[in-house]
């Protein structure tokens, strides 16, 4: 069977990525937004006789890279290890795509164009002659809409029957005396890869051929093809609407999680309580020491079923309306809109798009701060991520939130939880800001970097492609590491409970030895000890406090807020106890999975525990503040 090795590369939203899962049948996450590959992914597929690797490369407007995962897809392009290079292009704005085709055939002649998005290009009125762009550029022009599959077959036919050229890179020795010799291209050594870059003459050169090739195939049979999405720009991204829709957003995505997620919630803490039930027969009919039994029962089992009914329900919820704001295009526009804030800060616009995935998950929002293309930027952007909240963290705060302030409000209370939801949002938010002015003028001193950002057209979102992506890609995802960290979490819990030092266990001795301190925060040092022990997974604080206060060697479940908020209540907790809860929920350390992914972007210990430390402190002393003033003034 025949080996070909393809090269799929273009512009950043454009569909490579949905061009990738046609071709392969795998399911690599894609988005409404630039910038979403950040990382080369590859897939296997076979046609007739011929088996073709399939390389998806970053997003590049240029082989001129200007970031690191831009840098990606030229390094590879340049390598001469593909066959065939299939650039994808986008039928509603070809010109601007143009230029890197016109940059891709000065390097090599083993290139196939597909412009996809031509479903979209008819509803704009935007003709292109395939056969006339096919002729000027004298390779294979395929015309496509990769999200229906249209055009698929004759791709697949392209790319068998396409002979490959000998490839030889047009690249020279990075030698200063060279340099200035090579009108073309040249290129240099940088982080031990060889790169290619290409000159300012070239680059002029390249787009007035886009022009005038754009010009002879592509027909505009309305004077203005992008008028609604620039209409509805005017709206979203005004000083007047952008941010109050922004907020609106926000809140709306937050109350149909709150609302959505209590009933399937309930029937899982059902359904595995039956389990639980049907295990323990098992157990008792093998005839399991009763040891053994707890540790995986008390101990493992419910630790995992407790994150899998707390967390699968609003991360179900939320990742599909986060997922349609990708697809919709408005994501780019809240970076937009934010921008201007974070330049302020001297950090980057699109650390917005990085926050707006670490409510999430924050171990997305810091893989997804690669789009940041300043490694100063990206720092600050790792850093920071943890400040807003993550869908492990929404359960908690959504609970202290109904038990202890929503009472006060005379309107609904699922109203009434979203808002004040939405407004610790925004102190996480406003926090994100002042954390990255304040290492932005010291430890990470720098001015901000230019910031260009393609505002996508607005497209309408596939429901069912939405739903099925979001699940699989993120909601299991996530979850799926979760679960892999609360099983040990689980058996040290069980441990710390169970084994005794003197008359109490040593979790009783911990919580003792961390009351002083909690007492300085306003809490107790049960909070503090269920905060430490939560490492490995927020979604199990609660449930920590509850085995703590009840003392109980097991995870302690509660069937409703009103039972909760009685056992918070016979322990001691007041509103100010409520509140400093919250703050340390909304700024702790991030979990053990954000950290390890924070130590693999960075390769630095010493970054990862900074991660750690910034909102932990942020935490502390703004407790330690709030404390103080009410003593002060009770």
């Amino acid at each position: 069977m025949k080996k070909k090795t393809i090269a799929l590369a273009g512009n950043p939203n454009v569909g490579k990525s949905t061009v990738f899962n046609s071709l392969t049948g795998l399911n690599q996450h894609t988005g409404n937004w630039p910038g979403k590959t950040v990382t080369g992914a590859q897939g296997k597929f076979t046609y007739k006789d011929t088996e073709f690797l399939l390389v998806d490369l970053p997003g590049t407007y240029s082989l001129a890279a200007t970031s690191m995962d831009e840098a990606v897809a030229r390094d590879y392009i340049c390598s001469g290890k593909a066959d065939i290079t299939l650039v994808v292009a986008d039928g509603t704005c070809l010109e601007r795509n143009l230029n890197l085709v016109l940059q891709v055939l000065s390097i090599t002649k083993n290139v196939i164009l597909c412009v996809n998005l031509l479903d979209e290009a008819k509803k704009k009125k935007i003709m292109v002659d395939l056969d006339q762009l096919s002729d000027i550029l004298n390779i294979p022009v395929i015309g496509m809409a990769a999200r229906s599959k249209e055009g698929l077959d004759q791709l697949l036919e392209a790319l068998w029957g396409f002979e490959p050229r000998p490839f030889k890179p047009q690249t020279v020795d990075c030698d200063p005396a060279l340099q200035e010799e090579q009108e073309q291209t040249f290129c240099s050594e940088q982080e031990n890869k060889r790169t290619l870059l290409i000159s300012d003459q070239d680059h002029a050169h390249h787009l007035q051929n886009a022009r005038s090739i754009y010009a002879q195939c592509v027909t505009e049979k309305t004077g203005e093809p992008h008028a609604f999405d620039r209409k509805l720009d005017q709206i979203v991204t005004s000083r007047k609407f952008g941010f109050p829709i922004m907020l609106l957003l926000l809140g709306l995505v937050f109350w149909i999680t709150i609302a959505g997620a209590n009933y399937p919630s309930q029937w899982l803490t059902t359904f595995f309580a039956w389990l639980e039930t049907q295990i323990r027969e098992f157990f008792q009919f093998l005839s399991v020491p009763a040891t053994a039994e707890s540790l995986a029962m008390d101990g493992i089992y419910k630790t995992l079923t407790w994150v899998i009914s707390v967390m699968l329900p609003p991360m179900a919820i939320f990742f599909p309306l986060f997922t349609l704001l990708e697809d919709f295009g408005y994501l780019p526009r809240v970076a937009f809109n934010l921008d201007h804030a974070f330049k302020k800060c001297c950090a980057h616009g699109k650390q917005a798009l990085t926050i707006c995935m670490g409510f999430g998950c924050n171990a997305c929002g810091v893989t997804g701060c690669r789009i940041i293309e300043s490694p100063r930027e990206r720092l600050i952007a790792i850093l920071t991520n943890s400040f807003v909240p993550c869908n492990g963290r929404f359960p908690t705060l959504i609970a202290i939130i109904t038990m202890f302030f929503v009472a006060s409000f005379s309107f609904g209370s699922g109203a009434a939880a979203c808002l004040l939801l939405t407004l610790v949002i925004l102190l996480g938010i406003v926090m994100t800001l002042l954390v990255s002015k304040l290492l932005s003028h010291t430890i990470l001193k720098g001015m901000p970097s230019s910031f260009i950002l393609e505002l996508p057209p607005y497209r309408c979102p596939k429901i069912g492609s939405v739903i099925f992506r979001s699940i699989l890609d993120r909601t299991l995802f996530v979850l799926g590491r979760a679960v892999v960290i609360a099983a040990p979490a689980g058996l040290l819990i069980w441990l710390l409970a169970n084994i005794t030092w003197g008359e109490t266990s040593i979790l009783s001795h911990c919580t003792d030895f961390c009351d002083p301190f909690g007492r300085l925060l306003g809490i107790d040092g049960v909070i503090v000890m269920a905060f430490i022990l939560g490492f490995p997974a927020n979604e199990i604080v609660v449930p920590i406090m509850l085995m703590t206060y009840m003392a109980q060697g097991s995870l302690t479940d509660y069937d409703n807020l009103a039972q909760l908020q009685a056992i918070l209540l016979d322990h001691g907790w007041t509103w100010q106890t409520a509140l400093a809860t919250m703050i340390l929920c909304l700024f702790h350390f991030p979990c053990g999975t954000t950290c390890l992914t924070i130590k693999k972007e960075t390769g630095s210990w010493k970054w990862t525990a900074a991660a750690f430390l910034l909102p932990t402190l942020v935490g502390i002393i703004l407790c330690l503040a709030l404390n103080g003033l009410w003593t002060l003034f009770a």
